[in-house]
């Protein structure tokens, strides 16, 4: 794919741009535009541009392309720095579809405007444009073409054009197709009109702080196709500029001229600091040293003891808490004994064999103070014995 690039000036492969560029409110000069673009083709074209030598352009030439299906633009206002400098900038174009590349060099040759003075600068802020289509030429004629008809003059120039997002401003949303916004600064050789002095007046500046339309007899002729806010127009007058250069006049607030310094001798007297030494650790010692002494007297001997509380407290208190104690004792002295024997209930009286009678089992490790809960089947002492009742029939061994 053929890429054309199409400028004020070209011979073949290079291209020399010729701007002006002279003292301004911003150090700016005339408005340059270079328009990066190519034939009709569904490709996309990215480009990349730097300074010859450099990996990025100077500081007063930026560059914007919205997709890469459509058109980038290289606009600036060159600085009085720039003055006969030639500026060589390379144009890198990328077809990100069959990745083919393309470089040609742009040289761009600044002169001075001084032969040209613009000394009535204003600055218009629009806010339904976008900064590419601002520089579309047809827009910014009939832009210029809307202020020479307001403003009358003889000369009138764009002098810079600037996004409102390098402005600080903020990112509109995608909705109803609204716009960046674009400020565009241009210059006039006559004195303002009095539609431009409107702006001026107390009543539209209290509408502004207001935040309310000003009252603009003028603002109907950029209406149809553009939208102005009136109350971030910018007027600059370089003609009342004054020199800020003063010139310094010696008073009370400049030294008078002492002649060479002269340092201190070394027959300086030497100061003792042993002094301020035991004064600084002295005396800090000594106070946390008495509150050592207070504290120590509070928490020894300023204790009341066991005594004295017994003696304040009522008796059935007294009784009351020794017997929650005496309590406490003897479940824990009990939950120490859980281990002991099986009653005798639960274990078998008989053998299942010989029928004999089976002794219970009393282990030494046991408390004896345990009682069973049922006592043996055997005679004990101080007992006095049943007879029982034998069935009639014969026993089988």
């Amino acid at each position: 794919m053929r890429r054309r690039w199409r400028q004020q000036q070209q011979a073949e492969e290079r291209a020399a741009m010729r701007c002006c560029a002279g003292p301004g409110p911003r150090g700016g000069g005339a408005l340059t535009t270079l328009l990066l673009t190519g034939e009709i083709s569904n490709d996309p074209i990215t480009f990349n541009t730097n300074l010859m030598g450099y990996p990025d352009r100077p500081g007063w030439l930026r560059y914007i392309q919205r997709t890469p299906y459509s058109d980038g633009v290289l606009y600036g206002s060159p600085t009085v720095e720039n003055v006969g400098k030639p500026t060589v900038i390379e144009i890198t174009a990328y077809n990100r579809r069959t990745f083919e590349t393309a470089r040609h060099n742009l040289i761009i040759n600044i002169m001075s405007a001084e032969d040209f003075p613009l000394p009535y600068q204003a600055e218009f802020f629009i806010r339904n444009m976008n900064v590419e289509e601002m520089l579309a030429s047809e827009v910014l004629g009939d832009f210029l073409g809307a202020v020479k008809n307001v403003w009358q003059p003889e000369r009138l120039n764009a002098i810079n054009i600037t996004s409102a997002l390098d402005r600080g401003g903020r990112v509109p949303l995608p909705i109803n197709d609204m716009k960046e916004g674009v400020y565009v600064m241009v210059g006039a050789d006559v004195p303002f009109s009095s539609c431009l002095r409107e702006v001026e007046n107390p009543q539209n500046q209290l509408r502004c702080s207001q935040e309310m339309e000003p009252s603009i007899t003028c603002d109907k002729k950029f209406r149809t196709q553009f939208h102005i806010d009136w109350c971030k127009i910018s007027l600059v007058d370089n003609t009342k500029q004054v020199s800020t250069f003063q010139e310094v006049i010696r008073g009370e607030g400049i030294l008078p001229d002492g002649g060479e310094y002269k340092p201190p001798s070394d027959t300086l007297k030497s100061r003792d600091y042993y002094s301020d030494f035991l004064i600084t650790l002295a005396v800090p010692s000594a106070v946390a040293l008495v509150l050592f002494l207070i504290l120590a007297y509070i928490m020894c001997c300023r204790r009341e003891g066991v005594e004295k509380r017994n003696m304040q407290t009522p008796d059935i208190q007294l009784v009351h808490h020794s017997a929650i104690q005496k309590s406490t004792k003897e479940l824990r002295d009990m939950s120490k004994n859980r281990e002991i024997a099986w009653p005798l209930s639960t274990l078998p009286v008989f053998h299942p064999v010989t029928g004999e009678i089976v002794p219970p089992l009393h282990p030494d490790n046991y408390d004896n103070t345990s009682m069973p809960l049922m006592q043996t089947q055997q005679n004990l002492p101080h007992q006095t014995q049943i007879p029982q009742q034998q069935s009639a029939g014969k026993w089988y061994s």
